[in-house]
């Protein structure tokens, strides 16, 4: 046995953490068939600068089988506090009353956690600024001595705006877009770096460049709507140096710090960035530079009650991707091909005259061989760099705006533009990757492959809706319907907690205790969406489901059920919520163009299935933290729900008075349907509907999620293949045939002309419709969470669709577990590893059931694959 990967939290970076009780989380490792932790001991140490820490402190041995996010055992951590943990192990059932060996060490540290702690105020420049349009980044420098050699060294940092620090030339860190997007209304993050081996002894410098960002720079398809939360950039740092001595050296912003502009002359998200060579400042942010000509600062007053610490990892660059091709359109235009709709930014080196300016257009789509940029919308996604005119060349990279792109058109190159002047940085926020799929079907492949991608494209921070055109809002209603998919592909847990942290924030602060349609919110008008707003409810229950993490529950419970008791209020006593306008099923196939909200499902039918939902959700939650009059009043609720919503839109016979396959999807998912004959009947009724158009997706944003579920409830397992599998527009696979590699927005955001949709809203990087990647983890592979955290495993592949294999692999909290079948005639055979400590049910095609312990289990039986619609002949998969 051997313990490892000991985690503080959701944190994989554990330095300047928000939580001065951080719950451990260990995985170990061994081999013994069938292992179950019978017992643990954590043990303690201060900091130490090498070696085995001496002076340690044991929780003793505690008999338990809990290793996710296990109760800190000693007392709290104090501001700035760093600590070593060890942890070590006893098996149980049998196994050798020895323990494991003891895990390495790893540290934890405490960032600032009182507002006390902050002695530096922000500043910004010392200029007045038009709050009506757009300002360059400033750069605000500070010179200062240090007495001494330095032991120990941290920088603490934000900005109203986003920042990028320089400590005697060197950047700081690998973050971009720092501090991120919050609700700045309520909470502002900071960011701890360990700056030790950067300082030394006498003279150094401290600088940083502050561009608008989210924070004042521009939101939304509104080109005016801008100064959301402040109208000045400003910059909070706080550097503390503990000296060899003992001494410590505190230096932090205040008006003593000098202000100028740099070589960015424009810095938009949306817009891109400009930047001239020329203007640059050789050695601004080092010791001995004259500042000279620069200007004083102002300070710019924050509360510091809203100083909080990320609770998950910041956008980083993770991986660079060179040109697939480099093409000249048929108007005689530049245009770089990389092969993957990606979001991040262009890297180049070019050697050219000064003053000379190099020009680069982003997007996702060529439409008639040239770039299309409408569906940017106002958007501009443009970037500028003009030349010092350097002999040996220059490199640049933006630095304050990202793009959704594939395709770059680049003008004013100096030159024959080749494949290794330019490279795609791809950007996101660096969640680690926990769940991938294999099948035997290269297109269902892809369409997994472009779910990925998506996902990575819009956790930019914030997950959002889209990455390129105007908008890149934190829509609740998509995260709603993808976050399975999202939490099964990759470790979000901190991300999106902290994201329901600003969704609460911004919902409980309203009058009406309703939560925005985006979060952090940038919009005016409505609160009270249907399947948006039962985010507050559906996705911290995800969340639990797939991390057990029963306190992020207790977090959002106020969040939850002001939204049941708001909504529960307007279906009054009738128990029917249609008296709203609502989004519906957005973007049904059946939607014109410029009318995503006229779907075929009737939106209170969409509404009131929810508020069932959403009730039933709260009611299990208060039951789980121990409020057990509460969860008698929303179990009774969803119950009273359920009954309305079965007089109003159900028959007798199970029919819905929205014949769509929409509304039996919701009906049958949501268990609201009354009797075995009703569900019955209505499961007919929807596989009629899917065979009825031809096997054609029929769902929006809301059916989509479960329509391949309600198929498999209604026994119809391979008509939810046959659906799946479809390459006509619309269906899952057809953008795939088109050449996509993210998924759309619409189902026919590309036309089989190839010309894009004529709407004005329409995205190729949305992972809304990319939420039956969830069924293909579940059922097609067959992985499934049969307890919180994944400490049970489901494991019931369906086989069907003419599949010859299929397969999961998901790094749970507890370890790696594997799914993985193949079809040989006949012969089914399915191997299963399920992680140390956990056990799981195994159900195979034909009905056997089998419990398992951790291990590794191989089973074959006789199996008869299903009978299955033919498929019609595919359509050669082309790239546009």
């Amino acid at each position: 046995m051997k313990v490892t990967s000991i985690r503080f939290e959701h944190h994989r970076e554990p330095l300047g953490i928000g939580e001065p009780r951080p719950r451990l989380s260990w995985l170990t490792g061994t081999d013994v068939p069938g292992w179950r932790q019978a017992a643990y001991e954590v043990e303690l140490a201060g900091d130490a600068t090498g070696g085995e820490p001496a002076g340690t402190w044991s929780s003793g041995r505690v008999d338990s089988g809990e290793s996710v996010l296990v109760p800190w055992p000693a007392a709290p951590l104090r501001s700035r506090e760093r600590r070593r943990v060890r942890v070590r192990v006893w098996g149980g059932d049998g196994d050798t009353a020895e323990p494991s060996g003891w895990s390495d060490w790893h540290a934890v540290e405490a960032g600032l956690l009182d507002a006390a702690d902050w002695s530096a105020e922000p500043i910004g420049p010392d200029w007045d600024e038009a709050p009506d349009r757009s300002h360059p980044p400033v750069l605000l420098r500070r010179a200062f001595e240090l007495p001494g050699p330095v032991a120990a060294a941290r920088l603490y940092v934000t900005a109203h705006g986003v920042y990028e620090l320089e400590l005697n030339g060197a950047v700081v860190g690998d973050q971009l877009l720092a501090p991120g997007w919050t609700s700045y209304h309520h909470r502002l993050r900071y960011q701890t770096h360990d700056v030790t081996e950067l300082l030394r002894e006498g003279p150094n410098a401290l600088g940083g460049t502050v561009a608008e960002g989210w924070f004042r720079g521009r939101q939304t398809w509104h080109e005016t709507r801008r100064n959301v939360y402040g109208d000045r950039a400003a910059l909070l740092a706080q550097l503390e140096v503990r000296l060899a001595d003992g001494r410590t050296v505190v230096i932090g912003t205040d008006e003593t710090w000098r202000c100028a502009t740099g070589p960015i002359t424009a810095a938009s998200l949306y817009d891109g960035e400009t930047y001239d060579a020329r203007l640059e400042r050789p050695g601004w942010s080092a010791p001995g530079y004259d500042d000279t000509g620069w200007t004083g600062s102002r300070a710019a007053p924050v509360d510091r009650s809203r100083l909080v610490a990320p609770t998950g990892p910041p956008v980083r660059r993770t991986q660079l991707l060179r040109p697939a091709a480099i093409v000249t359109s048929p108007s005689g235009r530049t245009i770089v091909d990389f092969g993957q709709n990606l979001v991040g930014r262009v890297r180049l080196r070019v050697a050219g005259p000064a003053g000379h300016t190099v020009t680069l257009r982003h997007a996702e789509v060529l439409e008639d061989g040239e770039l299309c940029v409408r569906p940017l919308r106002t958007a501009r996604a443009t970037d500028s760099y003009t030349l010092a005119g350097r002999p040996d060349g220059e490199e640049w990279e933006p630095r304050f705006t990202f793009h959704g792109f594939r395709y770059a058109e680049v003008t004013g190159w100096p030159g024959t533009l080749t494949d290794d002047d330019v490279v795609a940085v791809v950007c996101h926020t660096d969640v680690e990757r926990t769940g991938w799929f294999e099948a035997s079907e290269p297109l269902l492949e892809r369409l997994h492959e472009n779910v990925v991608w998506s996902l990575r494209g819009n956790l930019v921070d914030v997950p959002t809706d889209c990455p390129q055109r105007d908008e890149r809002l934190g829509w609740t209603g998509d995260l709603q319907v993808f976050a399975p998919a999202a939490s099964y592909l990759f470790d979000c847990a901190g991300p999106l907690t902290s994201w329901l942290r600003d969704l609460a924030a911004e919902q409980l602060a309203s009058p009406d205790r309703l939560p925005p349609v985006v979060v952090p919110n940038v919009l005016d008008g409505k609160n009270d969406a249907a399947a948006w707003g039962d985010a507050t409810a559906v996705v911290p229950w995800v969340l639990y489901q797939r991390f057990g993490d029963l306190q992020l529950l207790r977090d959002q419970f106020a969040s939850m059920t002001a939204w049941v008791d708001g909504i529960a209020g307007r279906a009054g006593e009738r128990g029917v919520w249609d008296g709203d306008w609502q989004y519906g099923d957005w973007l049904d196939p059946s939607a014109p163009p410029d009318d995503p909200a006229a779907a075929r499902t009737d939106p209170g039918l969409v509404a009131t299935a929810y508020l069932a939902r959403s009730a039933a959700i709260v009611a299990d939650v208060a039951a789980l933290i121990g409020d057990d009059a509460a969860s008698d009043r929303y179990a009774a609720l969803a119950a009273r729900i359920r009954r309305a919503f079965a007089a109003e839109y159900v028959t007798p016979s199970g029919r819905l008075a929205g014949d769509t396959q929409t509304a039996f999807a919701l009906a049958l998912q949501f268990a609201l349907l009354e009797t075995p004959e009703q569900r019955d009947r209505a499961g007919r009724r929807l596989a009629e509907l899917v065979h009825d158009g031809r096997y054609r997706i029929g769902t929006g944003f809301v059916g989509t999620p479960l329509i391949a579920d309600a198929l498999c409830t209604a026994g119809a397992t391979q008509v939810a293949y046959r659906l799946l599998l479809e390459t006509s527009c619309p269906s899952f696979l057809y953008p795939v045939t088109m050449g996509a590699t993210t998924i759309w927005e619409r189902w026919d955001s590309m036309l089989p002309d190839g010309s894009v949709n004529p709407g004005s809203m329409t995205s190729f990087n949305h992972y809304a419709l990319g939420a039956v990647a969830d069924w293909l983890h579940r059922t097609v592979a067959g992985l499934a969470p049969g307890a919180p955290g994944y400490r049970h495993l489901v494991v019931a592949p369906r086989p069907g669709g003419g599949l010859t294999s299929a397969g999961a692999v998901h790094d749970t909290p507890y370890g790696r577990a594997t799914v993985r079948w193949r079809q040989d005639g006949d012969a089914f055979t399915l191997d299963v590893a399920v992680p140390p400590n956990c056990t799981a049910t195994v159900t195979l095609p034909g009905g056997a059931v089998h419990e398992v312990a951790a291990g590794s289990h191989r089973f074959d039986v006789h199996h008869e694959p299903s009978p299955y619609p033919p498929v019609v002949p595919r359509p050669q998969v082309v790239q546009v």
